[in-house]
């Protein structure tokens, strides 16, 4: 039978902790949110132990949450990330002094099969940034798509952008991205032009009170969804293959700086990962790109039929 007094602690621990994510940490409101889905179906798992505080949660229970997560065929990936969201939430109670171990710490998720990430090559992306600028509305995308391939940003950081944060004359800008960290990254010619162009119309019908870089119609900060909504209408105009999303243009930007400049560190801190594991994954792209050629070019490694 569930412990009704166990419900409600766990319950508290949890909006203490989503608390401190938001207001220490800093962390999106989605990603707080994403953290509560994740430690809701665990207080429902674990509330039906006969358990009096978090201090009794051992990595039993912890081991069999996974394995109901397994067999209730959540991907691999899900996994991992309800176990993250369990381990943190431990790392929280250790530091308010509420347990002194974290049951989840030596717990291993399903490892994930790695999916590389789809790029844009340059010929694609030439393509598809070649449209003219005939009024704000196509000025004010064009700077988006040069923008975010010109820095490897992410969706989050484009829309967050004031319009204090491009250094016109140092051709560079800082932003904000996950944990509210701030980072400061180069622009190209070609979108720092871009973005000349842009502001001349954001200039015109701009409200003074307004801050945010890239605004909708309304003269109000343009949401993530509008942006991928027009990246894929002129995708589409410009007949890309494939569909173009946002990160799509980030992935691309990362893997074209490793392939021309081999720099695994630096494309790490353009992209603003914390681990470099994370950036690693280009590396498996730049391989894949290498072996097409070996295969295409090598007279023992080329088909029968080529």
């Amino acid at each position: 039978m569930l412990n009704q007094r166990f419900f409600d602690l766990l319950n508290e621990s949890v909006q203490a902790f989503l608390q401190f994510l938001a207001t220490e940490r800093g962390l999106a409101a989605n990603t707080c949110a994403s953290y509560g889905r994740d430690l809701d179906k665990f207080c429902a798992f674990i509330a039906d132990w006969r358990l009096a505080a978090w201090q009794e949660v051992e990595d039993k229970h912890i081991r069999g949450f996974v394995a109901e997560l397994h067999r209730d065929e959540l991907a691999a990936k899900s996994i991992q990330r309800h176990l993250s969201a369990i381990r943190t939430f431990y790392q929280f109670l250790i530091a308010e002094k509420c347990v002194t171990h974290n049951p989840a710490a030596g717990v291993k998720a399903p490892k994930a099969q790695r999916h590389l990430p789809q790029t844009l090559d340059v010929d694609q992306l030439n393509g598809l940034l070649s449209f003219a600028v005939t009024d704000a509305l196509s000025a004010r995308d064009k700077a988006m798509l040069e923008l975010v391939y010109s820095s490897g940003l992410r969706v989050s950081e484009l829309v967050s952008l004031n319009l204090y944060d491009i250094d016109f004359p140092g051709a560079s800008l800082v932003v904000t991205g996950k944990g509210n960290k701030t980072r400061m990254l180069p622009i190209g010619r070609v979108a720092l032009e871009a973005l000349r162009v842009w502001v001349k119309y954001r200039a015109q019908s701009a409200p003074l009170d307004e801050e945010a870089l890239f605004l909708s119609k309304q003269g109000r900060r343009l949401s993530t969804r509008s942006v991928q909504q027009r990246f894929d209408y002129w995708a589409k105009r410009m007949h890309t293959e494939g569909k173009v999303y946002p990160h799509r243009l980030r992935h691309s930007f990362a893997s074209h700086m490793l392939e021309s400049s081999g720099d695994l560190r630096a494309v790490q801190e353009l992209l603003g990962h914390e681990d470099i594991s994370t950036t690693q994954v280009y590396t498996h792209l730049d391989f894949q790109h290498l072996m097409s050629v070996y295969e295409s070019a090598h007279p023992r490694a080329k088909k029968q039929d080529d």
